[in-house]
């Protein structure tokens, strides 16, 4: 049995966007954190590729629909892998199984007399892709995006969602927990006070003809929230693996702008068809930029994912997001927070707790050290009872979906390691009494990984690095000195962008000068080049360095030619530690400048000897 975890499909005019990896990122950490507790989990995500918005955007590129969908579809899983999301299903509404699901869906629901046909005038919303009434329009303008709006005239199907108002009502008295937050649930209670009206689920083909087309008219083409919506059952009756994947889905992660569709006219769909209802669907809050003005393209001030993760690091991306969002509110966002909360959450308390019990460790010269069978005396009752709650504690949050909670109980203990260590001042009594202050240090370390564990699900590599560093292979206490998990961010170096007035650092996290010392770099002369076999964009280099010849693989054949590279001089890493790249064996890295296809080596005089130590 699986808990079946869904976030929406992703429409696919645009880049993703803080919104998009917010949700995504929800999404998995709350899949990693069950499958921590020992759940199985399976995670659906995936893009809506139908409609009026795709069939624009694919026009003005002057692109086929479809190569709209691939090209962005790429993109899409691009940044959730750079974001390491792991969904198990990836679904796409072009993709054949989801059309035979929803022409299914479709005849049955024709068959039984749920879809008729009628002449329908109204207000259209190119941007929503749906109807509106005089009476919904605020300013001549829909009520949901504030957009212009145009009167059409013409003929369609609609499904008879008025007859589902009365069953509705009663499916959430009976379920008070069917959406979440209960503010969003009270704004559907409030929805339905009004009568509901039944719902146009086509478009004549001579104005739009992207979509699936409907299987008894071939007219029309179906509207894209009705085909949309069944994603999240078609990946249940066609996985692309074949597992079983049972429905109703367990949770349905969306934003909030989405309500009155997954909230209304889901549930009536799925009644209609005999299916059963999801247990919960969790409506978010948006990214607000200041003055509760909402985070999009069109106000300007969109932040994309990977900008920020490219900057401070995925995961250090992942947690700040789940940490300042508490589910179903709205959250503000700027950079400086961002470096503020990497600052002080990780960098400070953390990372530097971390830093001071390794260095203390190693410089009292204590062996690895087995773990405790119990709390030694030194520790304080309630920084003991901190830790003993922990797992329980956070289980609990998780399971209530408030991952913001879970992460705040986490940095209670964080913080009570650091009120420990001021404490005990084991600087000062460490050669007085090593036995007593190697128990203790024990006991913090035994913390920091199961504080390690419970944090993966949020920051998976840090984690995994944090807490392959406390312990060796045996399991024993043996700390790794000279790791720095997490560098603070000069806030100062943090600038306005002048296209957007978002913020963005123009630099890597700060380092010192003893890390910078860690850097060799060397020149070298290039001797031989040739392609790697099967790699269009790497080259393998010989590098003379003076005092030994080197092998490198190097990503710039899309910008220089094998020949062309005989002979230049080059600065490249020398104590990069040897990786395989495409089965070729890379002894260190050569510094560029520039991105992709305008990246240029850095070089050096002529006159200057293979090997020259780089100052």
């Amino acid at each position: 049995m699986h808990t079946y975890i869904t976030t929406p499909l992703y429409y696919v005019n645009d880049e993703p966007h803080i919104g998009h990896a917010y949700t995504t990122i929800l999404a998995d950490v709350l899949s990693r954190y069950r499958r921590l507790f020992g759940q199985g989990v399976y995670f659906l995500t995936g893009l809506d590729e139908h409609g009026q918005k795709v069939y624009d955007a694919a026009k003005k590129a002057n692109i086929t629909s479809q190569e709209q969908c691939d090209k962005m579809a790429k993109r899409y899983l691009k940044v959730w892998d750079q974001l390491n999301i792991r969904y198990d299903d990836f679904i796409r509404t072009t993709e054949e199984r989801h059309e035979r699901v929803v022409t299914e869906v479709l005849t049955k629901l024709y068959e039984k007399g749920d879809i008729y046909k009628k002449e329908y005038e109204g207000w259209y919303s190119v941007y929503e892709e749906r109807f509106f009434t005089e009476k919904d329009l605020i300013g001549g303008k829909d009520p949901i995006a504030g957009r212009e709006v145009e009167k059409l005239k013409e003929s369609n199907y609609f499904f008879r969602m008025s007859n589902y108002q009365d069953w509705l009502i009663e499916h959430y008295n009976e379920n008070p927990d069917a959406v979440l937050p209960k503010s969003r649930l009270n704004e559907v209670k409030g929805f339905l006070r009004q009568p509901l009206q039944d719902l146009c689920i086509t478009r004549p083909k001579n104005r739009l003809s992207w979509g699936i087309p409907i299987p008894w008219d071939d007219d029309y083409v179906t509207y894209v929230w009705f085909d949309a919506l069944f994603n999240y059952y078609t990946a249940t009756v066609a996985p692309p693996d074949g597992k079983k994947v049972q429905w109703p889905a367990d949770l349905h992660l969306i934003g909030k702008d989405i309500l009155t569709t997954h909230a209304i006219y889901w549930p009536t769909f799925l009644q209609a068809a005999g299916l059963e209802q999801p247990k919960q669907i969790l409506a978010h809050g948006w990214w607000l930029a200041g003055n509760s003005t909402k985070m999009g393209k069109s106000a300007n001030n969109a932040v994309k994912p990977l900008d920020l993760a490219e900057i401070y690091g995925t995961d250090v991306f992942r947690y700040v997001l789940m940490r300042e969002m508490v589910l179903g509110q709205d959250a503000d966002f700027s950079e400086d927070m961002f470096v503020q909360r990497l600052n002080t959450d990780l960098a400070n308390d953390l990372g530097n707790l971390y830093s001071r019990l390794a260095k203390l460790w190693k410089s009292a010269g204590y062996a690895p050290s087995p773990l405790l069978s119990e709390t030694p005396d030194k520790i304080p009752d309630d920084i003991a009872k901190l830790k003993d709650h922990l797992y329980e504690n956070v289980k609990t949050s998780v399971k209530e979906l408030k991952p913001h909670r879970a992460i705040e109980q986490i940095s209670q203990v964080v913080r009570g390691l650091n009120r420990l260590i001021e404490q005990l001042k084991p600087w000062k009594v460490i050669k007085s009494d090593p036995d007593t202050i190697r128990d203790a240090m024990t006991w913090c370390f035994e913390t920091l990984r199961l504080i390690a564990s419970l944090l993966e699900p949020v920051m998976p590599t840090k984690m995994r690095e944090l807490y392959e560093c406390i312990c060796d292979r045996n399991g024993n206490i043996d700390p790794s000195v000279g790791v720095q998990l997490f560098p603070r961010i000069d806030i100062k170096k943090v600038t306005k962008t002048e296209s957007s007035g978002q913020t963005k650092s123009h630099t890597k996290p700060i380092i010192d000068i003893d890390d910078f010392a860690k850097i060799d770099l060397r020149t070298g002369t290039i001797l031989e080049a040739e392609p790697v076999k099967k790699a269009d964009k790497l080259l393998k280099l010989q590098v003379d360095l003076g005092f030994e010849k080197r092998q490198i693989i190097a990503g710039i054949a899309q910008k220089y030619s094998p020949d062309s590279l005989i002979g230049m001089e080059v600065v490249i890493v020398a104590n990069l530690k040897p990786v395989k790249l495409r089965g070729e064996l890379s002894q260190g890295m050569l510094l560029a400048v520039g991105d992709k296809e305008a990246i240029s080596l850095i070089t050096t005089e002529k006159t200057t000897p293979p090997g020259s130590v780089v100052r």
